[in-house]
């Protein structure tokens, strides 16, 4: 499995941007896929998921402002991020896994494949 985060630049406050996650598998509907990020000295954090039901999962830091959605034609995720925030700013990576549960959707340890990430940055 590979993926290839994209997408990330230099937003404003209260800006936009679209980051897609093009995964290199077969079966992709089956796969839940999830993006997490990473800030300069803190630890990866869930940001958002979307299972084989296109059912999707939030992080309440991001509730009501990032959606997460898939596209199994082109084997890819997107998540767009609305009202960017300075604590937005990070490295985000999507990850991609077959037989995680539920419950373990926002822990990085349950994923085994991941992509390169690409960087966020919200500043004036």
């Amino acid at each position: 499995v590979q993926l290839q985060a994209s997408g990330g630049g230099l937003v404003q406050p209260g800006g936009s941007l679209r980051l897609s996650c093009a995964a290199s598998v077969d079966s992709f509907r089956a796969y839940v896929i999830a993006w997490f990020r990473q800030a300069p000295g803190k630890e990866r954090e869930f940001v958002s998921a979307i299972n084989r039901d296109r059912r999707s999962f939030n992080a309440d830091s991001v509730k009501g402002r990032f959606t997460i959605s898939r596209d199994t034609a082109k084997n890819t995720v997107y998540l767009q991020m609305n009202s960017l925030k300075p604590e937005d700013t990070a490295v985000y990576y999507c990850a991609a896994d077959r037989q995680i549960i539920m419950s373990s959707y926002s822990r990085p340890d349950a994923y085994d494949h991941w992509g390169r990430g690409t960087l966020v940055t919200v500043s004036s």
